[in-house]
């Protein structure tokens, strides 16, 4: 069994940054491509990042100059770089492992339970 381990959500001041981390477990062969998205109160949920296992990385327009997104294939642990935070950028953040292949079976999209961001003036 394959599990999403969000980390490094918290508060954070306008023009701040913070750092998420996820980490997927279990027995892993591959993952195909790895990303983030957000959901902010009263709103859908949308793409914010996304990185394959080769290190291509795609952005949201609102991330974009912003977030960098970095994978580390050996830790099956994908990273999202904030800065410049905005209050808008308030949201619960999921990550998300796509094509991931594992000794007992293979997902084809898999998602963490999410962490908190808050960014406040």
């Amino acid at each position: 069994q394959v599990q999403l381990v969000e980390s490094g959500g918290g508060s954070a001041q306008v023009g701040g940054s913070l750092r998420l981390s996820c980490a997927a477990s279990g027995s892993i062969l591959s993952i195909n491509a790895m990303g983030w998205h957000r959901q902010a109160p009263g709103k859908q949920r949308e793409s914010v990042a996304g990185i394959t296992s080769g290190g291509v990385p795609i952005y949201s327009d609102s991330a974009k100059g912003r977030f960098t997104i970095s994978i580390d294939n050996a830790k099956n642990t994908v990273y999202l770089q904030m800065n410049d935070l905005k209050p808008e950028d308030t949201a619960v953040y999921y990550c998300t492992a796509v094509r991931v292949v594992t000794r007992e079976e293979d997902y084809g999209e898999l998602w963490g339970q999410g962490t908190l961001v808050t960014v406040s003036s």
